[in-house]
């Protein structure tokens, strides 16, 4: 096999590992996804094992699209169709609709997303009377959701304290509505999944048979649920093939557990372990730093990172007066970086601990007029008319989807207010119904047993909607997805209710129309499979292109790659995390996500921090993060607590922005991009952009010494170097 020849010993001693247990290794930019593809295709090509034989596992549906096309190519004249190949979600409920006989649901169950999950837990609190301030919603959900995580069902709920004792009761009885509405979330999908088969040795054996060899990608990212369901689904013919780097395991709080590795390897003793040490990604530089990070961490098998990229540069390390100048550092930088044309602008990447530390980056960016991706960010499918539209289609599909009911009940308004809605709850309860079905019923009219429960004012509107529901379902069974998502839009008026002709308006019809154009890529699919899709859509499938820096939490980081890496933020407090201070294994994690950002970059790397951070006004001392230490001190330069001057060679801009056409005037500009210019007081910058205004010209300059600044040109005597 031609391809082989391009591995290295390590990759093809992956590829070509014989039967039984195997755990593979990888470290950061090893190649782990071509040894993933590899094997499949190997497997296929010299083992003789058929599509279907094959179970591959991967965390988002980008890697498993990209999984299947490798292996198209890679064997371009033989028949792949079969290969089950999608998320642990995916593939959890594939199994879960054949097997609904064991199950407490129907096949037509629905996915309940966080909003529709919070929003139960938050309706049982309330008839529990219990205080919502003291047990939030989402608090209790997250509780809820660890416990599923680790198999732990509401009877076994432990209860050591009183709160436990709470969450035990609202655990049962959001249980039971989610069976009552015929639906699961995602925890359920991966605690149903592996509790079905491991309590139904005949079902069981069925995929165990079926599935001659189980290939897992992202191994330390499992929680204990998905460590079960794998062990379950190989255990006839114990072919488990794990590709996984505990090093980069960072999602405890979602419950990942990179002690799987070692479960593993307490489970499968005699399991072969190859580790994969070349990377292909970054500059040696960058490996030795981020070597220098991890090898102080616990409980960890070492790995001699190495590549043949070269030395390269050194890092970068600055401290910036406040926070403030660290933003602006990055942004001024970035703009050196691409007007010397080292770096594409899409090559760039600021990354950061939370979410919340964006703002003054995006700030600095929108001052200097660049633009810039944000991940993580609302996304697409949490936008309020996203998730208007899916619910109305979801309650198409299931009219016993509680949650969906009571987000669109009354959206465009239609006259039923919360006491009506309470009521319509009160009687579905009393006469053991799901809302949704009580609502169908109501578009009999007079004739419906439930018309008088209502006062006639709200009667109406409830039997309305419920007849506008029954006729989009009757039109369900002939039209297409697409053909329903109009019907149903249109029959709303919708477009009328959520453009109101301004730029939000038009915005938010945007995201409509967005959404209709994905409905066409199901034109010959099922509603089922569009709602399943969209429910597992998940952040890095929504990350869309475009030659801009991207701004982004390291948690968001991970899988990705830059050229150049600014990682902001460096204080003890941030990274690590003050809620890590006393936590050894919070700190290990943090740890670990470090070690990420400094791997996810290629060529350049820097490291940022604040000798000041809290806004203006309010500044408090910081101390630089503990992490720092470990990296050697002949890896890094510019560690002062100024900085050093950056310089740009002459170049255009590739940066395309500002291009706006400018009307005929008598004045031409005299400055153009890329420019290098000298200011009397300034000193040397590069123009950015220029453009003629008020009958003078207008120009954007970054300068060494105090970054961007935009000057009218009849008055800043810049004269061109």
């Amino acid at each position: 096999m031609d391809f082989l020849d391009k591995l290295n010993n390590q990759q093809r001693a992956a590829v070509t590992a014989g039967n039984g247990p195997v755990l593979v290794v990888a470290g950061p930019g090893s190649g782990k996804t071509r040894v993933l593809t590899q094997r499949i295709a190997y497997l296929i090509a010299e083992e003789g094992v058929r599509p279907w034989q094959i179970l591959a596992v991967t965390f988002t549906n980008k890697a498993a699209r990209e999984m299947g096309e490798r292996v198209k190519k890679l064997l371009p004249d033989q028949a792949i169709e079969g290969i089950m190949l999608g998320t642990f979600h995916s593939i959890c409920g594939r199994i879960l609709r054949r097997e609904t006989e064991y199950l407490p649901i129907q096949s037509n169950f629905v996915i309940f997303d966080t909003d529709d999950q919070e929003r139960i837990v938050k309706n049982v609190i309330r008839e529990f009377n219990i205080n919502e301030k003291l047990y939030r919603p989402a608090s209790v959900l997250g509780a809820i959701s660890r416990a599923k995580n680790e198999l732990i069902t509401a009877d076994d709920y432990p209860t050591q304290t009183y709160r436990d004792e709470i969450v035990k009761r609202v655990y049962a009885e959001y249980q039971k509505r989610l069976v009552a509405s015929n639906a699961v979330d995602f925890d359920d999908m991966l605690m149903y999944t592996a509790r079905l088969l491991e309590e139904n040795p005949s079902v069981r054996d069925k995929y165990a048979q079926r599935f001659r060899h189980v290939l897992v990608d992202e191994f330390q990212d499992t929680n204990l649920a998905q460590y079960a369901l794998v062990k379950q689904l190989a255990s006839f013919n114990r072919n488990i093939f794990c590709v996984g780097d505990p090093d980069q395991s960072i999602y405890a709080w979602r419950g990942a557990d990179w002690r799987n590795v070692q479960r593993f390897e307490q489970d499968f003793p005699d399991a072969q372990t190859i580790l994969l040490e070349q990377n292909y990604r970054s500059r040696q530089t960058i490996l030795d730093a981020a070597m220098g990070v991890i090898d102080r961490a616990h409980n960890r098998r070492k790995k001699k990172l190495f590549t043949d990229r070269g030395e390269g540069e050194k890092i970068f390390f600055y401290e910036a007066p406040d926070d403030y100048a660290e933003a602006s550092f990055v942004v001024d930088t970035i703009a050196q970086l691409v007007a010397s044309r080292q770096f594409e602008p899409g090559d760039c990447a600021v990354m950061y601990r939370t979410n919340a530390m964006s703002r003054l980056i995006e700030e600095a960016f929108l001052q200097a007029r660049l633009p810039y991706r944000l991940v993580g960010a609302q996304r697409f499918y949490g936008r309020r008319e996203v998730k208007d539209i899916i619910a109305f289609l979801r309650l198409v599909h299931n009219p016993a989807d509680e949650a969906s009911l009571d987000r669109v009940i009354n959206v465009p308004p239609r006259g039923i207010g919360d006491k009506t809605l309470t009521t319509l709850h009160l009687v579905a309860r009393q006469n053991n119904l799901q809302p949704g079905h009580v609502l169908l019923d109501l578009a009999r009219g007079k004739e419906s047993p439930y018309w008088e429960s209502f006062s006639g004012r709200a009667a109406l509107p409830l039997a309305d909607f419920g007849g506008m529901l029954a006729t989009w379902r009757t039109a369900a069974l002939s039209l297409t997805v697409p053909e329903l998502f109009d019907r149903v839009v249109k029959d709303l008026g919708y477009k009328e209710y959520i453009d109101d002709e301004s730029e939000e308006g038009e915005d938010h019809w945007e995201n409509v129309d967005e959404l209709r154009r994905l409905t066409l890529e199901y034109s010959t699919r099922t509603l089922d499979e569009f709602l399943e899709n969209i429910a597992l859509v998940s952040d890095q499938d929504t990350i869309t292109e475009g030659n801009v820096p991207t701004l982004l939490t390291l948690h968001a980081a991970k899988g990705l790659e830059f050229g150049a890496v600014f990682i902001v933020g460096l204080d003890d407090g941030i990274l690590p995390h003050s809620r890590s201070f006393d936590e050894p294994e919070g700190m290990e994690e943090e740890r670990r996500l470090f070690y990420v950002g400094i791997t996810r970059a290629k060529d350049k790397l820097y490291l940022i921090r604040s000798i000041q951070r809290g806004g203006r006004g309010s500044q408090e001392e910081t101390f630089p993060s503990r992490f720092l230490d470990d990296i050697p001190a002949d890896l890094l330069i510019g560690k002062t607590r100024t900085g050093r001057a950056m310089r740009g060679a002459p170049a255009e801009t590739k940066w395309a922005i500002h291009t706006r056409t400018q009307s005929a005037s008598v004045i031409e500009t005299q400055f153009r991009a890329g420019t290098r210019v000298k200011h009397s007081s300034w000193g040397e910058g590069i123009v950015l952009d220029s453009k003629i205004q008020d009958d003078d010209e207008i120009v954007d300059v970054v300068f060494n010494s105090v970054g961007i600044k935009r000057l009218s040109a009849s008055l800043a005597n810049l004269k061109i170097i």
